[in-house]
């Protein structure tokens, strides 16, 4: 406890802290024991006393035992911070704590934290603290000296609105749920005033601007409160009205797509962050609310239980979420403000996201609930990083709640196989038994990538074709493990880039860098894929085509139409795999062990495959020009992120490349990711002249062949032919061929509308099964095919039987 000198303006203290001693702590454990309890808002005489005890035990949790593992060391921890907060403690009329200045914003919001942990500290058992009076009037005293400086009604919000609207209110309001009795009517109204300051009702009016997406449902989760607090009926039901716009599947913007696509800040691919707290929100706001007279019954929430599945779980792999759906989150790592030193990444994020889905699953259906609880079983027994069930990042009641999950009877999801575009954010995911992949695209509807706030200003080139890539027990810890700030960010793994350098958050904020090509999706069957993007470089004049046959146990990668003219050299990655702090696998090429020493380099003039030991290898058919290269890489989470820890990291890096020299016009390049390949298959793939046909790889279409899945894949970046296929518009095309069946997949990713026709030179005898929207125009000697305008942005299907 901080001495009475460091205490201005707490008179208040004293008087609050003898007003609790009269607080019994047989009278306190009873409001805790009643927290935990569970009640029904509906049947109790005081609704809103009922749903603040919800409230209540969603933050604290219920039916764990304190004295057991990990609660226990949860909960002394709590404690121990606790006591650190209330120790460094220093009012002051621009702070609370010394290194939490009210300007910026988030020291209000820091502040707000640390008080709500000490209130924590003060309601939960087992932390040391348990009841302490002097401890609750601490936390009184900092949240009147909060209001009187700062959060009140006479102050005009300055800096990151989101400080004021979201996080300072939602940890108040917290706090203020925590310690409602102990806080008093009078001090609550004023809490709750200030709130309704800087969050009106008004901000719920219109969805748009900030009240959108995730943001949206924090916004009404405070509203909620302030109504739960304020005992409103009307604010209460404000809020659950407001969620509806959330629910259904929008076709631009921020939030759900119907093909599993999340996105958020308008451009920006953003399902492992911004989703999560949607997400965890609405999980909230639905126990809240379930059994009250403000129950959430809007039919359309359910599309919020379908993206369990639809939207969520195919970026989940073994306990992770992919970075390429996380934005500028993937250059958290380690904050320097962090007390606990608890690193983000994306195994963090992922066990966010699962844990939010396990409490989505208590108001699921029952069927939905026990497939839910067998993919978080199976993501767990999988993962190879922290546990799930010990993450340091929870409380107490999400791990009860992960708890219940990992302890109930059903059994655990297998790993899945198959393929998902998500073409509305410019992502996709190709899954294989023993690895699965992730391709992370930009276009005019989706940005090169995101920066702001002092977040992520070297993000430049994750759209530009990165194709990151795990095992199935190896590399989980491929790009958790320090990566972003220490990785060349001039060579991110499958880009094509040029050389050229570019300033820190070039392009502009908050996913502004777009570049202007509507070339960017492709089509599959839900196993195999053909994905395309036109690629046009962030402050460059790079262009290019880069398109991936996603097959069976390859990714096809081809690039073609790759021009420059910067004066600076262009260069396609094949890998850049993180070695670790002191990894020197073995690099095999065509057979020759390569040295293994940092800072070792090499050209090839011709080579065949590659394999690096414990990862898997690479195939480039017929032989090409490849560079390898081995390094240490030395940078600080600081480097990437203005709140990062600024200690300094070191990881070693192998990086393969294909370089296309200064200013090329129209090169090009084929080669075959195949992880968890061993050196035999790698040099039976090369030595195997029939595996792979290149049917063409120019500017205007990619297309190949694989005759041994039945498969030809084409990226039409322009009308035209290329082999038995011929289109009248650019297209995407997939066709699979099974003894005499023969299915086809197209769609016209440019999404203009207009009319598409399609040749296949194949005798067909009939045609079988076709969408609505195919017209066939004709079979016999070929087959032709017309897409009906205005749906060519979709995929498009036609089965046929061969002759």
């Amino acid at each position: 406890m901080p001495s009475d000198s460091h205490w201005p303006r707490f008179h208040r203290a004293h008087q609050v802290r003898q007003a609790l001693d009269a607080w019994s702590r047989r009278g306190f454990l009873a409001i805790s024991a009643a927290g935990a309890m569970g009640f029904s808002p509906a049947r109790d005489a005081d609704p809103f006393a009922a749903l603040r005890l919800r409230w209540r035990e969603l933050m604290l949790g219920s039916g764990y035992d304190a004295s057991a593992e990990p609660y226990a060391a949860v909960l002394r921890r709590t404690g121990e911070l606790a006591r650190t907060h209330r120790a460094t403690m220093r009012p002051a009329p621009a702070s609370l704590w010394p290194d939490a200045p009210f300007d910026p914003p988030a020291g209000i919001t820091q502040s707000y934290a640390r008080l709500h942990v000490m209130a924590q500290a003060y309601t939960q058992p087992g932390t040391g603290l348990t009841g302490d009076t002097g401890l609750a009037a601490d936390v009184l005293a900092g949240l009147d000296h909060l209001h009187d400086r700062v959060y009140h009604p006479g102050t005009t919000p300055y800096g990151n609105w989101w400080e004021w609207q979201i996080g300072s209110p939602r940890l108040l309001l917290d706090t203020l749920t925590l310690l409602h009795d102990e806080a008093g009517p009078a001090r609550r109204a004023r809490h709750l005033d200030a709130v309704g300051h800087f969050v009106p009702d008004t901000v719920l009016r219109d969805y748009t601007g900030t009240s959108t997406g995730a943001n949206r449902v924090d916004l009404c989760r405070v509203v909620a409160l302030r109504g739960v607090l304020g005992a409103d009926p009307a604010r209460t039901a404000l809020a659950r009205d407001a969620l509806s716009p959330v629910f259904p599947h929008v076709t631009r913007g921020d939030g759900l797509y119907a093909d599993g696509s999340f996105v958020q800040h308008t451009w920006v691919a953003y399902s492992g962050t911004y989703g999560q707290v949607l997400l965890d929100g609405l999980g909230r706001l639905f126990a809240l609310l379930r059994g009250s007279g403000w129950d959430v019954t809007d039919p359309a929430r359910q599309l919020i239980h379908d993206s369990v599945e639809n939207a969520y779980a195919p970026l989940i792999h073994n306990g992770l979420v992919m970075d390429s759906v996380s934005g500028r989150a993937i250059s958290r790592g380690l904050q320097r403000a962090d007390p606990r030193r608890l690193p983000q990444s994306d195994h963090q994020r992922g066990h966010a996201l699962i844990a939010a889905v396990a409490l989505l699953g208590e108001g699921a259906s029952a069927a939905e609930r026990t497939r839910w609880h067998a993919l978080i079983k199976g993501w767990a027994e999988r993962d190879t990083g922290t546990p799930l069930r010990t993450d340091p990042q929870f409380g107490v009641a999400e791990l009860a709640r992960v708890a219940a999950v990992l302890d109930a009877p059903a059994p655990a999801a297998p790993a899945p196989a198959g393929h998902r575009l998500f073409a509305a954010m410019d992502r996709a995911v190709h899954r294989r038994p023993g690895w699965v992949a992730n391709i992370s695209m930009a276009s005019d509807r989706i940005a090169h990538y995101e920066n702001g706030n002092g977040e992520n200003p070297r993000g430049w080139h994750t759209g530009a074709g990165m194709l990151c890539w795990w095992g199935a027990t190896t590399g989980q810890n491929q790009y958790a493990d320090d990566f972003w700030p220490t990785v060349d960010p001039y060579r991110l793994p499958g880009i094509t880039v040029s050389a050229k350098r570019l300033a820190d958050n070039e392009g502009g904020g908050w996913g502004e860098p777009k570049p202007a090509a509507r070339w960017v999706g492709g089509v599959g069957d839900g196993e195999f894929a053909i994905v395309g993007q036109h690629l046009r470089g962030l402050g460059s004049t790079l262009e290019a085509r880069k398109a991936w046959l996603c097959a069976d146990d390859a990714v096809v990668c081809l690039g073609a139409g790759i021009t420059a003219r910067d004066g600076t050299p262009v260069e396609t990655v094949l890998d850049t795999r993180n070695l670790g702090e002191r990894g020197a696998p073995l690099l095999t090429v065509d057979g020759e062990p390569q040295p293994r020493d940092t800072g070792w380099s090499r050209s090839y003039e011709r080579a065949h495959w590659v394999h690096l030991e414990g990862h898997g290898g690479y195939v480039l058919p017929g032989g090409a020009p490849l560079t390898a290269s081995r390094e240490t890489r030395t940078g600080s989470w600081r480097d990437i992120n203005s709140g990062g820890s600024p200690d300094r990291l070191t990881r070693r890096y192998l990086t393969l490349g294909h370089l296309h020299g200064t200013d090329p016009a129209d090169a090009s390049y084929v080669h075959l990711l195949m992880p968890g390949a061993g050196p035999r298959a790698l040099a039976a793939r090369a030595a195997d002249p029939h595996w792979l046909t290149v049917v063409d790889n120019s500017r205007d279409r990619q297309a190949v062949c694989l005759p041994s899945l039945g498969l030809t894949a084409a990226a039409f970046w322009a009308p035209g032919a290329a082999g038995e296929l011929a289109v009248t518009a650019p297209a995407a095309v997939l066709i699979r061929v099974r003894g005499r069946t023969a299915t086809l997949h197209l769609s016209e990713p440019p999404r203009t509308g207009v009319p598409l026709d399609l040749t296949w030179s194949r005798p067909i005898r009939r045609v079988t099964a076709q969408d609505p929207s195919v017209r066939v125009l004709s079979t016999g000697e070929a087959l032709r095919l017309r897409i009906a305008p205005g749906t060519a942005g979709a995929a498009h299907r036609c089965r046929v039987t061969l002759w």
